[in-house]
C-alpha cells in the first residue's frame, strides 16, 4: 500500500509543481544555454553521450540549470543513479548510499552515480567521509554548488573532478524558454488562452537577470493571478510583469568569488588611476551590504601601498575620511566614503563625489555587471580558470599606468566622476580625458577578448609524458618550427581546434594539450595516414583523441558529411601546413569557403606554407664547384626546372592569402627563413633518385619525358661522391593569420549635469 501511496503522491506533486520544475527539460537537445561547454563537439557533451562523465562538480548563480543538466545525465547513463541535497542529508545518508553503491557493484557489476545538490553545504566531516568512496571508485561524484568549489568544497574532490562553470543564461535563452512555456499544452500553459506583450517579455527577461527560475516563476504568477478578460484570455501587460518581478538583485556573497573578485577590481581600478570603475565596484560593494569599514581599512592599505611617498597626504585624507564615516553613518556617510575612492584614484573632495550615485544607479540597472577575467583574484583559483589572466600591471609601466579596460564590457565608456576646471582637480582635467580616451581605445582591443573559461579537470600525466614522445619523435627541427608555429596563440580550455591534411600529429599537439574540453578534428588525406595516426593514439583515453576523418584533397565538400550534426560552426581555430598542394585557384577559394563558414566570429586560420628555394641538384651544384662539365652542364638544366617546381609550391601559399582577403578575412603574414644543411646518405639518394620517387616525377612532368637512365646514373654517382658531406638548403617559411575583421564602436562618453541629492 506504501508503494500505491508513493505513486499516487507522486502524480499529485507532478501536477501541483511549479512552473520551473515542470518545464524542467529531460535531454541535451531540449537544454538551453552554455553552448561554450555544452555545444556539439565539446567535451562534457561527448562525455555524456559516451557515458563516461567522472567526477563532475557543476558551478554557477541559480537558475542557469545545474541541476537540470544533473537529471539529463542521470537520464542517460547506464549506472545506477541515486540523489542527495547537502541541505537535507546527512554523514548517515551517505552511509546508505555508500552500502547500497558497494552491494551494487559487488552482486551486479553495476556502477552507481550519486549526484549531491548543493554540495558546498556539506561541512568539512561530510565531505571527508565522502572522499574515499570516490577515491576508490565506489561512486562517481556529480555535484552541483552556486558557490566557487575551490573555496567551499573539499580539495582533494576538487583535485578529482572536471570543474564546469555554467553562465547566466543570455537573452536569447530566456526568450525561447518562455516561449516554450505559453507553447507547451502537456507542461506549460498551451492549453490556455495567453497573450504577453513584447514590452512585458522584454521586462521580464530584463530583470530575470540570466535566471530562468526567476522569469518562470514571474511568468506563473503573472498568468495565476490575472483574471481573463472579456475574449476569454488573459492578456500580461508590462504593469502585470512589473508586479510579478521585482528590482533585479545584487549577486554577492561576503565571503566567496564575487566578494574577493569585487574588492580585487576596486583596488587594481585604484592602482590604476581609473575613478570610473573604482566608483562603479565601490557603489556594487556598497549595494550588496559590504562593511564600509573593510573598504576604509583596504583604501588604506591601498594608501600604502599604491600610492606611498607619491602623495603622503592619502593616507591621511583617508583615515579622516573613515572617522567622518564613523561619526556621520549611513547614508550621508557614504559622501566621506567615495571622497576617500576618488582621491586615491586622482580627484579631490568637490561635488564631483555626487558621480558615486551615477554609479549606484548603475549597479542596479545595469544587468551584465560581471567583472572582467583580468581582473579577478587570480590566488585562488586564477590557474584553473584563468582568472587573472591579461592584467597589466601599472607600475611596470611609464607614469605607473597604463591603458587598460576596467569597466565591465556593458559599461564601456560610461562616465562617473566629473573633474571640475578648479583646484587639484582642474589641473589634471585635461590629463583625465586623454586617459579616458585611452582606455576607451583598450577596451575596443579587447572587444574581441577571449571570454571567461568555465572548465577544469584533474591533471593527466599519462597525456602529458604521450605529447612529450609526438613531439620529440618529430625531431628538433620541426619542434622548433611547431613553437614557432603556435607562438602568441591564447587558448581557452573549451576550444575546438580542426587540422588540415595531416601527415602527423605534430601539429595537433598543442591543442590536444591545451584544449581539454573542447576538442581536436584531424582530417588526413589518404587512410593509410589514417591507419598510422590511429597507431600513434592507442595509449590515449577516448576522450582525449582527437577526432580523425579522411577527406581527400578535391572533395572538401565530405568535410561538412563528416563532422558532428551541428557542430559546424563550432570551431575556433584552423590550421593546416602545406594543405592544397596541387590544386588551383578555383579549388583553394573552394575549401577556404568551405572551411570558412565553420570557423565562429572569433575563430582564427593559421596557415604555415614551407617553399625550399632550391632543390637537390642545385644543393649538388653549389657544393661540387666546377669540376666534372658534363655533370655540371646536367645539373644547371635540372636547376631550371627544380625553380618553376618550387614557384609552383610557393604560389598555393599566395592563392591562400589571395582567397582569405577576397572571402573577407583579415590576413597577417609573417616570413622567416631557415638555412639547412642535410647530410648526404644513401638513403637520401635514394629517396631523390629510386625508380618512381616524387622527386624524378615532377622533373618528367615539367620536361614533358622522364630524366634518362644514364642522366639518373650521372647524378647518382655524383652524389655518391659527397656522402657523409652537408648539401646546402634553404627553406622560406610564409605563415598566414587570418580572422574576422574587428569592428570595434566604442561608446560615446556623455552624461547630464548632475544636481545634489539635496536638490
Amino acid at each position: 500500500m506504501s508503494d500505491l501511496f508513493s505513486h499516487q503522491r507522486d502524480i499529485t506533486l507532478e501536477k501541483v509543481a511549479p512552473l520551473a520544475d515542470r518545464l524542467r527539460p529531460r535531454s541535451l537537445d531540449d537544454f538551453v544555454g552554455q553552448e561554450s561547454i555544452l555545444g556539439p563537439g565539446r567535451l562534457l557533451r561527448r562525455a555524456i553521450a559516451a557515458d563516461r562523465v567522472g567526477n563532475l562538480i557543476l558551478h554557477g548563480p541559480p537558475g542557469v540549470g545545474k541541476t537540470t543538466l544533473a537529471r539529463i545525465i542521470a537520464g542517460s547513463t547506464r549506472a545506477h543513479f541515486s540523489s542527495l541535497n547537502a541541505v537535507l542529508a546527512g554523514v548517515k545518508d551517505l552511509r546508505i548510499e555508500v552500502d547500497g553503491a558497494k552491494e551494487r557493484l559487488a552482486r551486479h557489476g553495476l556502477r552507481t552515480t550519486l549526484f549531491i545538490d548543493e554540495v558546498h553545504r556539506f561541512n568539512s566531516a561530510q565531505q571527508d567521509a565522502l572522499l574515499p568512496w570516490v577515491e576508490n571508485g565506489t561512486l562517481t561524484l556529480i555535484g552541483a554548488t552556486t558557490e566557487n568549489p575551490y573555496f567551499e568544497v573539499n580539495k582533494a574532490l576538487v583535485s578529482r573532478s572536471r570543474l564546469f562553470r555554467l553562465q547566466p543564461l543570455e537573452p536569447p535563452h530566456l526568450h525561447q524558454l518562455l516561449d516554450r512555456a505559453l507553447r507547451d499544452a502537456e507542461v506549460g500553459y498551451g492549453d490556455r488562452s495567453i497573450r504577453v506583450t513584447q514590452e512585458a517579455a522584454d521586462h521580464l527577461v530584463d530583470v530575470a537577470g540570466g535566471d530562468a527560475r526567476s522569469l518562470l516563476n514571474a511568468l506563473e504568477l503573472a498568468v495565476e493571478t490575472t483574471q481573463p478578460n472579456g475574449d476569454s484570455q488573459i492578456v500580461i501587460d508590462l504593469t502585470i510583469a512589473e508586479e510579478s518581478i521585482q528590482q533585479r538583485a545584487v549577486l554577492y556573497d561576503k565571503q566567496g568569488d564575487a566578494h574577493f573578485d569585487t574588492i580585487s577590481a576596486f583596488i587594481k581600478s585604484l592602482r590604476g588611476s581609473d575613478a570610473d570603475a573604482a566608483l562603479f565596484w565601490l557603489a556594487r560593494m556598497v549595494e550588496a551590504g559590504e562593511n564600509p569599514r573593510f573598504i576604509f581599512r583596504r583604501m588604506l592599505i591601498a594608501a600604502g601601498e599604491d600610492i606611498g611617498l607619491a602623495d603622503p597626504q592619502a593616507v591621511v585624507v583617508v583615515e579622516a575620511c573613515a572617522a567622518a564615516f564613523e561619526r556621520v553613518g549611513l547614508p550621508e556617510g557614504l559622501y566621506p566614503l567615495a571622497q576617500a575612492a576618488l582621491y586615491l584614484a586622482g580627484a579631490e573632495k568637490s561635488n564631483s563625489v555626487l558621480g558615486f550615485f551615477d554609479a549606484l544607479k548603475s549597479v542596479r540597472e545595469t544587468n551584465r555587471q560581471q567583472v572582467p577575467s583580468h581582473l579577478r583574484d587570480a590566488h585562488r583559483d586564477g590557474q584553473a580558470f584563468g582568472d587573472g589572466v591579461g592584467y597589466r600591471y601599472p607600475h611596470a609601466y611609464a607614469e605607473h599606468w597604463v591603458a587598460q579596460q576596467y569597466l565591465p564590457n556593458s559599461l564601456q565608456g560610461e562616465v562617473f566622476w566629473q573633474p571640475g576646471n578648479l583646484g587639484w582637480e582642474g589641473q589634471r582635467r585635461e590629463r583625465l580625458q586623454q586617459r579616458r580616451a585611452a582606455q576607451l581605445a583598450a577596451a575596443a582591443e579587447l572587444a574581441a577578448d577571449q571570454g571567461d573559461v568555465l572548465s577544469s579537470s584533474p591533471e593527466d600525466p599519462q597525456l602529458e609524458r604521450w605529447l612529450q614522445r609526438q613531439a620529440a619523435a618529430e625531431g628538433e627541427r620541426l619542434d622548433t618550427l611547431r613553437r614557432r608555429f603556435w607562438e602568441g596563440v591564447t587558448w581557452r580550455r573549451h576550444d575546438r581546434v580542426l587540422v588540415l591534411e595531416a601527415r602527423s600529429l605534430l601539429w595537433a599537439l598543442d591543442p590536444m594539450a591545451a584544449t581539454p574540453e573542447g576538442g581536436v578534428v584531424v582530417t588526413v588525406v589518404e587512410t593509410s595516414d589514417l591507419d598510422r595516426l590511429k597507431a600513434q593514439l592507442q595509449m590515449l583515453d577516448c576522450l582525449r583523441q582527437p577526432q580523425l576523418l579522411v577527406v581527400p584533397r578535391d572533395r572538401p565538400a565530405a568535410l561538412g558529411a563528416l563532422l558532428e550534426p551541428g557542430a559546424g560552426d563550432r570551431f575556433d581555430w584552423v590550421v593546416a601546413r602545406q594543405p592544397w598542394r596541387g590544386l588551383n585557384a578555383e579549388q583553394v577559394d573552394t575549401w577556404i569557403g568551405e572551411v570558412g563558414t565553420r570557423l565562429g566570429q572569433k575563430g582564427q586560420w593559421r596557415l604555415l606554407f614551407s617553399s625550399p628555394q632550391q632543390g637537390p641538384a642545385a644543393g649538388l651544384l653549389a657544393l661540387m664547384g666546377k669540376t666534372d662539365m658534363s655533370l655540371q652542364l646536367l645539373l644547371k638544366e635540372l636547376c631550371e626546372l627544380e625553380h618553376q617546381q618550387l614557384q609552383q609550391q610557393h604560389h598555393c601559399g599566395q592563392l591562400a592569402h589571395c582567397s582569405l582577403s577576397a572571402q573577407g578575412w583579415s590576413v597577417q603574414e609573417q616570413r622567416w627563413p631557415e638555412a639547412l644543411h642535410l647530410e648526404v646518405s644513401s638513403a637520401l639518394i635514394e629517396r631523390w633518385l629510386a625508380p618512381g620517387s616524387a622527386y624524378l616525377e615532377q622533373l618528367a612532368a615539367l620536361r614533358g619525358t622522364p630524366l634518362a637512365a644514364d642522366a639518373v646514373q650521372i647524378l647518382r654517382e655524383g652524389f655518391s661522391r659527397y656522402l657523409g658531406q652537408q648539401l646546402p638548403q634553404s627553406v622560406e617559411h610564409t605563415l598566414l593569420i587570418a580572422a574576422h575583421p574587428r569592428e570595434a564602436r566604442p561608446k560615446q562618453a556623455s552624461k547630464k549635469p548632475r544636481q545634489g541629492r539635496g536638490s
